[in-house]
Formats: structure tokens, C-alpha cells, sequence
């Protein structure tokens, strides 16, 4: 019996404040998830374990919540002044749907780590000690967030 193969897809489970989500670089999403459209919302929907009609999501990265039903896909930033384009797609967990439309505020307190963790912040931007400033463009709703992310020894500083 042939089956479809399988592919690999570096991604990070992160929590943001209440939230937690799964993090990917546009950059490692199959070409045809890197633009907007249906198959990359098949695919978060296929990370996350939607659709599930008994709403537990054990086939996936979700956590059966809207608050952990999140994913987020993270690139260069295309805009002057910016470190980061950010998008947030909320995936539905019982419909085959990913909402594009808003922002989640505490998976935005992640996004500054995960970038600079994954190499999308220029390094000559970063402090070996103290405190570096992602300039970050949240797609969704067109607007900048500046995250302060703390460093020591030239890592994000998580604990």
C-alpha cells in the first residue's frame, strides 16, 4: 500500500501570557503554505488536530481551548523599521476554519523571543546582556508592536 510521504516541518510550542500556540518560520512552510490561502490553513489545521467533532484535538498541537488553539508564522519583515512580519491565525477546533482577522495579545509576548531564538532578528541588533528591541509588524491588523526581550549571554533569557 503507497502512502503519501511525509513531510518535516521545524515549528516550537511556545506559551505567550495565558496562551500557548505553535511557532513556525515562513521560511521552513512547504511553498505552497507560504502564501495565503487553502493549504496553508489545511495545514495548521492539520497541526493543530482540527476539524475535531468531539472537540479534544488529540490528533494535533491543540489543546482543546481557544486560548491554545493558536498558531503563529513569523518571517523577515518586509516593512522599513521592522524586524519581523507576525501572523496569528486562530484555528477553530470543531469547523475546518483558521480566522486571520485579529491579533492574540499574549502570544504577541513570544513572538520577540521565538524571533530572536530563530535567527530572524539581524544579530547585530542584539545585546549580549541586557535588553533587545524586536520591532515586530502584526499583519492582521496592521499595526507595530515593539517587544523588549531580556538577553544574557547572547540567548533569550526565558526563566
Amino acid at each position: 500500500m503507497a502512502h503519501v510521504p511525509q513531510i518535516k516541518i521545524p515549528a516550537t510550542y511556545m506559551r505567550g501570557g495565558t496562551s500557548k500556540g505553535v511557532f513556525f518560520r515562513l521560511q521552513d512552510l512547504p511553498a505552497s503554505a507560504q502564501v495565503p490561502g487553502a493549504a496553508r490553513d489545511a495545514l495548521l489545521l492539520r497541526v493543530i488536530g482540527s476539524p475535531d467533532p468531539y472537540g479534544k484535538q488529540i490528533d494535533g498541537m491543540g489543546g482543546a481551548t481557544s486560548s491554545t488553539s493558536k498558531t503563529v508564522i513569523l518571517s523577515k519583515s518586509s516593512k522599513p523599521d521592522h524586524d519581523v512580519d507576525y501572523l496569528f491565525g486562530q484555528v477553530s477546533i470543531d469547523t475546518a476554519f483558521v480566522d486571520w482577522s485579529g491579533n492574540c495579545g499574549n502570544l504577541s509576548a513570544a513572538v520577540g523571543s521565538f524571533a530572536i531564538s530563530s535567527g530572524l532578528v539581524d544579530a547585530d541588533r542584539l545585546p549580549q546582556n541586557g535588553m533587545a528591541t524586536v520591532r515586530v509588524w502584526q499583519a492582521n491588523i496592521g499595526k507595530t508592536i515593539i517587544a523588549h526581550v531580556p538577553m544574557t549571554n547572547g540567548a533569550v533569557q526565558e526563566t
